[in-house]
């Protein structure tokens, strides 16, 4: 179901002036950082350019995105890794951790779609009909709150990526006990009654 480059709509173009209003070609409207925030949990690709100088500063809008998000009692960022990052800057290694942070958010969300789908097939065997709203109202709950994990870790501990396998066993062990519930479930339905 991911779009194939082709396909994908061209990033709406975001101007930034100086008095730090944002306008967005596409609506010919003004916006906000909220609403830019917003295009990003859509997967809707922007960008932002200086509308004086031209310069793309869609890196540092962005930043301003987290740091409103982490300001509002949002916060996701662990004040030490805030501090290892800090002192990247600068460091040799400074090259190597963009790669390093997007292949584990990348790692992250793989692992957050597979649990999303385990867990929506899992709850749909139990769902009476007509409670597939309610379903996807908790699906949503619980993407949102899957989103409150980070991928980084500690020295010492597992990485991202090692947790995949660990994931995968335990939804197969779901995916087995729902179907043996399901087995019992049917045998139980197809026993007579007594006095029938």
């Amino acid at each position: 179901m991911s779009e194939t480059p082709a396909e994908l709509p061209n990033p709406v173009i975001v101007k930034k002036y100086a008095n730090r209003r944002l306008y967005n070609t596409e609506s010919s409207s003004y916006i906000t950082l909220d609403n830019l925030a917003e295009m990003v949990r859509e997967n809707r690709d922007f960008v932002v350019y200086d509308a004086k100088s031209g310069e793309d500063i869609t890196r540092s809008v962005l930043t301003q995105i987290i740091v409103e998000e982490e300001g509002k009692g949002r916060a996701m960022l662990p004040t030490n890794f805030l501090r290892q990052l800090i002192g990247f800057y600068g460091d040799n290694m400074q090259s190597v951790v963009p790669r390093y942070l997007e292949q584990a958010m990348s790692s992250f969300a793989k692992q957050q779609e597979t649990m999303r789908a385990a867990m929506q097939k899992t709850a749909a065997a139990f769902l009476p009909p007509g409670m597939e709203d309610v379903g996807r109202k908790n699906m949503a709950m619980m993407e949102r709150a899957m989103t409150l994990f980070t991928p980084f870790y500690k020295e010492g501990e597992s990485k991202p990526g090692d947790e995949v396998n660990e994931y995968h066993e335990e939804i197969l062990s779901l995916r087995a006990e729902v179907e043996r519930l399901q087995q019992q479930l049917a045998m139980a339905r197809a026993k007579p009654k007594r006095g029938e």
